[in-house]
């Protein structure tokens, strides 16, 4: 019986500890992933599940010949440090590849990439 009020015991401190290493991942983006809009955007916006270290994050917008068309300032978008942005140009037509690397405030680094279309 000690072993199973040991694990019951230890049980909360073990699900603690998992929160404390959770990673960032996306959770939403606009323009939706692998979506298609009407309209060019100004602004690409990611948000992740976790807060981000802003100054080890990035986003990098891409055309479909692999030119950058972000202004290279990803920034914070929102007051709880979960949605990370970064301003376009003026998109044409066509396809964009949108990459990022978040890095969350328990240093968690992930990655990930997705495309979407301008009608």
């Amino acid at each position: 019986m000690r072993p199973m009020l040991s694990v019951l015991l230890s049980l909360p401190l073990l699900l603690a500890s998992a929160a404390a290493f959770a990673h960032a991942h996306l959770q939403t983006a606009s323009p939706p992933v692998e979506g298609t809009v009407d309209t060019a955007p100004a602004v690409v916006t990611l948000s992740f599940t976790e807060p981000l270290e802003a100054r080890f994050s990035s986003i990098e917008v891409k055309d479909a010949a692999g030119k950058r068309v972000d202004d290279g300032k990803a920034h914070s978008a929102s007051g709880d440090g979960k949605s990370f942005a970064v301003g376009v140009g003026k998109l044409a037509p066509g396809i964009y590849t949108v990459e990022w690397h978040a890095t969350s405030i328990d240093t968690h680094r992930t990655e990930g990439s997705f495309h979407f279309t301008v009608k």
